[in-house]
């Protein structure tokens, strides 16, 4: 089924959430399971609006998310990241394509990598002791929110 209404508004839900995890994200180092699950939940609904097909094009995008959700998980293993970034990562290739995912990874690391400058200057400045913790959530959002927002843009042109 091909419906553009619905599918704009689930993508505005989607950028809605990935600001508001952003902005939790700063002020407590966490993102909330329940959000991930939504994220993830809403992408079938998605792939149903959007005119997706369960094989194979929903089914890769399904390995994908593996694929991203184990890589992450390593990186959560050797403490390089935190577990509600894991799950956010995967939940969130669940709505793009592959090439789309990777892009999103691309753009996020960008995002990451300025951002661990920006936390390892303040922690400098107020001379902060102790490990400095990076919310990683706010690189992954933005990733996603880079996609969403060549979507619109992309539309237009």
């Amino acid at each position: 089924m091909m419906n553009p209404t619905f599918t704009f508004a689930l993508l505005a839900v989607l950028g809605i959430l990935l600001v508001w995890i952003a902005v939790v994200d700063i002020k407590t180092f966490t993102i909330a399971d329940g959000i991930n699950i939504a994220i993830a939940l809403m992408a079938p609904l998605f792939w149903w609006a959007s005119g997706v097909g369960l094989w194979p094009d929903a089914a890769i995008r399904v390995g994908v998310a593996i694929g991203v959700f184990v890589l992450f998980a390593l990186m959560f293993h050797v403490g390089a990241m935190g577990g509600g970034d894991v799950k956010l990562a995967g939940a969130l290739a669940l709505w793009f394509t592959p090439y789309e995912t990777l892009q999103m990874l691309v753009m996020m690391s960008l995002a990451g990598g300025a951002l661990t400058i920006i936390v390892l200057a303040e922690t400098k400045i107020r001379k902060k002791e102790g490990r400095p913790e990076v919310p990683y959530g706010v690189a992954i959002a933005f990733g996603g929110l880079w996609l969403l927002a060549q979507r619109f843009l992309n539309h237009f042109a």
